[in-house]
């Protein structure tokens, strides 16, 4: 399994999934900047990856702070954070790191700063290790939702190539696969980067699991045709009443999946949970260039095919209201949009209000 990021050698390594699945490219990164550059350019993309991109950033940047107290490493590490936040604005897993960091390093504060450091170094590699077994969690709640012979809907990538390993709405595939079950996937192309036709599909046949690419427009007439019996999306930001930020397109499909009484899921660590935030209004939504849209990439570089100043609206995400999502497949369970909330209670008996398939 190709891996989206790494920590060798004092460098941050990630594999440039813009070139994806024509070329296969590894960046080395040696400064901060670079990473936040490439989560901005999408050589890294999907919540989780681009949380531990950025924070694996955050170590590399941290090596070159000149300070002599924990005070003066904190006030160092300011500018690496508010880099790293400025990078996509609609997932919450970069604020995720650095709240997780900013944890870690107030516990340490004691330590040397060169011991501040190596801790930042060893806590990205563990958010990295964290996020690969949450996924195979989320896989083995998830995979109780798939029956043999289903055919499945995904939408963009939210394999691998978008975590530290093994994804997450793909995971419950991945599992499902390991215990023997037969099924399908269909995966849409996800205009206008493409993040289903170039990566989820290239993922998905490099595990041997059967794929049908399929237009973003074709879904409706496969589901009014009884061919797809559940779609499984990933999210970048679920927020506190379970509305859920995802790949624009994924609202589209929603509505569908609700008109044709198939079974929608959003599968995702808790991680992506916003709790702050009430309802999906408040999610900022990343308006990406217009050239996005009026070209595509193939073997000979970018072609356009708009006429010249068109206008262009390309909103990277939209928000889905609670009410199109059937569940959240997390890596404690699998539980109604409108239960989330529950999560923050620490005396909740989560065993209650988790979803039996």
């Amino acid at each position: 399994m190709v891996k989206a990021v790494e920590w060798v050698d004092e460098k941050v390594i990630m594999l440039d999934q813009s070139k994806l699945p024509l070329e296969i490219t590894f960046i080395e990164c040696t400064d901060y900047r670079q990473v936040a550059e490439g989560i901005r350019k999408l050589w890294i993309r999907g919540a989780p990856a681009i949380g531990i991109a950025a924070a694996m950033g955050i170590a590399l940047g941290a090596q070159d702070i000149r300070a002599e107290n924990f005070d003066g490493f904190m006030e160092g590490l300011e500018p690496i954070f508010n880099e790293m936040l400025s990078t996509r604005p609609t997932g919450v897993n970069i604020r995720w790191a650095i709240d997780r960091i900013k944890s870690v390093m107030i516990k340490s504060r004691n330590e040397s700063v060169d011991g501040l450091k190596e801790l930042l170094i060893a806590e990205a590699k563990k958010i990295l290790e964290d996020d690969i077994e949450v996924n195979k969690a989320i896989g083995r709640w998830g995979t109780e939702l798939i029956k043999d012979g289903s055919t499945i809907l995904t939408h963009c990538n939210a394999g691998a190539l978008a975590t530290g390993g093994y994804g997450t709405a793909t995971a419950p595939m991945l599992v499902a696969r390991e215990q023997g079950k037969r099924f399908d996937v269909i995966v849409d192309e996800t205009r206008p980067v493409l993040q289903g036709a170039r990566l989820t599909v290239w993922e998905l046949m490099q595990e041997g699991i059967p794929v049908t690419l399929i237009t973003d427009s074709t879904a409706g007439a496969l589901m009014k045709n009884g061919e797809i019996d559940l779609t499984i999306v990933g999210t970048d930001r679920i927020v506190r009443n379970g509305d859920v930020a995802n790949k624009i397109g994924t609202y589209t499909l929603a509505v569908l999946c609700k008109e044709h009484k198939i079974p929608f899921y959003v599968a995702a660590p808790i991680s992506s949970i916003d709790f702050s935030i009430a309802t999906g209004k408040d999610i900022p939504i990343e308006e990406r260039g217009p050239k996005e849209v009026t070209h595509v990439s193939g073997r000979g570089g970018s072609i356009q095919i708009a006429p010249d100043g068109v206008r262009v609206r390309n909103p990277a995400f939209d928000v889905t209201p609670a009410r199109y999502v059937t569940a959240i497949i997390t890596e404690k369970g699998v539980f109604r949009p409108m239960d989330l909330k529950r999560l923050m209670d620490t005396d909740a008996d989560i065993e209650e209000f988790r979803l039996k398939p």
